[in-house]
Order: structure tokens, then C-alpha cells, then sequence
């Protein structure tokens, strides 16, 4: 997959995709991954703005708060690539309000918003996987509920097939190198150097450049 300059590029999730976007202004990217991307991408086409890009992520958003916004927030722009980011809080509020998330009704949400969206648009999909690096007293037993999670994405993302950007697999290997702190301070919420990360593993595994031509 590459990406070229008339493509739309949409992402939606929660807080790690939102990233404190200005949500009175369409175009805010906020100031997480989905900006850095942008920017690398930007600096690729030096003769023109490069891709559109749309950040529709909202911070504590579960898997089933993005099924009523879908059509508005993502079908109605058209997207030539559509990339979702979504499952901690659906872990997360288990522990901290008791608020279950079925694994199987999450892989079945997940699955449904995928094949409709292939559906409408034929566009390409992308899925980052949830990630934990557990930080804060407690968070190690978040495992029990998000691995399970974690293998529902990669089964929907298989279905519909999409491509996969494992943050689940790059930040806790990153985190062998340096404090799990300096990549999540609570463990959930990327610092700007785990926003880099996770951008870079985007453009490296979707956003690379077209190949030139053979003479």
C-alpha cells in the first residue's frame, strides 16, 4: 500500500487518536500520531499539501460509541483510507467503573463498522491494534481482558482485510530500551515520543511511497 496525494486518509478511535483535537475546528489533527503523520506525509510532496487528512477520534470512546457516528464521521467523507484505532477504554472501564465489553459484541462491532465500510466505499483499511504498558498498580491484570480483545481486532482486521499496525508489539518493545513512562505516563496515553513510534510504524507499514516506474 502507498499513498498518493489525492487520497483521503480518515482516523477514528478514542483519546489516543483524538489527542486533544480542537473539535470546533474540522480540520484540527490534535497533537498525537495522526498529526505526526500528517506532517511526515506533508513533507513528502514539497509541490503541493499532500493528502487530506481527517482526524475524527474522540477520547473515551468505546467500540460501540463509534457505530452511531460511523455514517457521519466516516462514510460521509468519502475516505480513500480509513484507519481505526479502538479497544482499551472498552478494557479499561472494566476495572476502573465495572462497565463489561464483551469480547465477542466488541470483535462483532469492530467486524460490523469494517465490512460496512468495505462495503460503501471499497476503501483501504487499516486497524492499530490496543496496547498496554502497564505503568500504574493494577494495570498488569488489564491483561486478562485485553489480550482477548487484542486477538478479536486482528480477526476482524483478517475478515475485512485490513492491514494491521501492531502497537501492542512495537511500544512494549520499545519500552525494553527506556521506561514504559516515557512512552505512556499512565500507561495508556502515548507521550509524544510513543505517538512518534506509532506513526512511524504507520507510514513504514501503510504510508510508504509509490515505487517508481521501471524505464
Amino acid at each position: 500500500m502507498h499513498i498518493k496525494d489525492d487520497d483521503t486518509l480518515l482516523f477514528i478511535g478514542d483519546s489516543i487518536t483524538d489527542a486533544g483535537r480542537d473539535r470546533a475546528d474540522a480540520a484540527s489533527l490534535g497533537n498525537g500520531y495522526v498529526h505526526e503523520i500528517a506532517r511526515s506525509l506533508r513533507g513528502r510532496a514539497p509541490g503541493g499539501p499532500g493528502p487530506r487528512v481527517i482526524n475524527r477520534g474522540i477520547n473515551g470512546q468505546r467500540v460501540y460509541d463509534l457505530e452511531p457516528r460511523w455514517a457521519t464521521d466516516v462514510i460521509g467523507h468519502r475516505p480513500t483510507v480509513v484507519t481505526v484505532k479502538i479497544g482499551i477504554n472498552d478494557t479499561w472501564r472494566r476495572y476502573d467503573g465495572g462497565l463489561l465489553s464483551p469480547v465477542a459484541e466488541f470483535g462483532a462491532c469492530l467486524d460490523r463498522l469494517l465490512a460496512r465500510t468495505a462495503h460503501e466505499l471499497s476503501p483501504r483499511l487499516v486497524v492499530i491494534t490496543p496496547f498496554l504498558l502497564p505503568v500504574l498498580p493494577g494495570q498488569e491484570d488489564w491483561f486478562e481482558d485485553l489480550a482477548p480483545r487484542t486477538e478479536a481486532v486482528l480477526r476482524a482486521a483478517a475478515d475485512n482485510g485490513a492491514q494491521v499496525v501492531r502497537a501492542d508489539l512495537l511500544l512494549p518493545r520499545a519500552a525494553q530500551d527506556r521506561p514504559a513512562a516515557e512512552l505512556a505516563g499512565d500507561g495508556v496515553h502515548p507521550t509524544p515520543l510513543g505517538h512518534r513510534l506509532i506513526a512511524d510504524a504507520w507510514l513504514a507499514a501503510v504510508g510508504s511511497p509509490a515505487p517508481d516506474p521501471v524505464r
